[in-house]
């Protein structure tokens, strides 16, 4: 069954622990949190004290999205503020040393997911997928809500899954931006496991109904 990760982008922030609740309450089976410093993505959202806090909130696994310049300074409080996945992005510099970011994320503990930019090559993951938990594709170029899905996303979404088969792994294929009913069903074909859903499912009049109809679209593909 595909898992569906509402992004809390889009979220009233005035309200988020309430929102938080509704979302844990409508069938999500991960709660997306985007961590951005405005310095590797144009935008700036929220750290680790508010995780910390939503973590007395919430039950749901955090899946945690690492949109920062240096990264590896941090991953010990992301950890102890409640991540349950910490996810990381090869483009920063920080991360050059990509197999040992990983493998500090896995020694707090946590599940350890590599994120990739539109335009970034998936070749980048070819030594590291016995390490990972998660690979997350970005569909849309980050740092913003409400984009439009990158069609040509859907070959980078298949390479990656037909080589994480391959290597006979059981690694999580989450794709980020734009998901919508519309297109929920070619990504899971492609192979996505995890949609990330922000405005389709968090500005809808019913997040439970939004949930239920991109699982459905998923079930239509398997």
């Amino acid at each position: 069954m595909t898992k569906i990760s509402p992004s809390i982008l889009t979220a009233d922030f005035g309200h988020l622990a309430d929102e938080i609740l509704s979302l844990s309450n409508s069938g999500a089976d991960w709660l997306h949190l985007d961590v951005m410093d405005n310095v590797f993505v144009p935008n700036m959202s929220f750290g680790q004290s508010m995780i910390r806090s939503l973590r007395g909130v919430a039950t749901l696994p955090f899946d945690v999205h690492l949109m920062v310049h240096d990264a590896p300074r941090y991953l010990a409080e992301f950890a102890e503020a409640g991540a349950d996945i910490i996810t990381v992005h090869p483009e920063s510099a920080a991360n050059t040393h990509l197999h040992r970011v990983v493998s500090q994320i896995r020694g707090l503990g946590k599940k350890a997911g590599i994120a990739l930019n539109p335009s970034t090559h998936p070749d980048v993951l070819e030594y590291l997928y016995e390490e990972l938990d998660l690979v997350l594709i970005m569909s849309v170029n980050p740092g913003y809500g409400g984009q439009k899905f990158i069609p040509q996303m859907l070959r980078k979404i298949e390479y990656v899954s037909e080589r994480i088969q391959a290597l006979g792994l059981s690694v999580e294929v989450e794709v980020d931006g734009g998901i919508n009913v519309t297109n929920a069903k070619s990504v899971r074909d492609a192979g996505a496991t995890v949609l990330v859903a922000g405005s389709a499912v968090v500005d809808a009049p019913n997040r439970a109904e939004a949930i239920r109809l991109l699982k459905g679209y998923c079930k239509e593909a398997v």
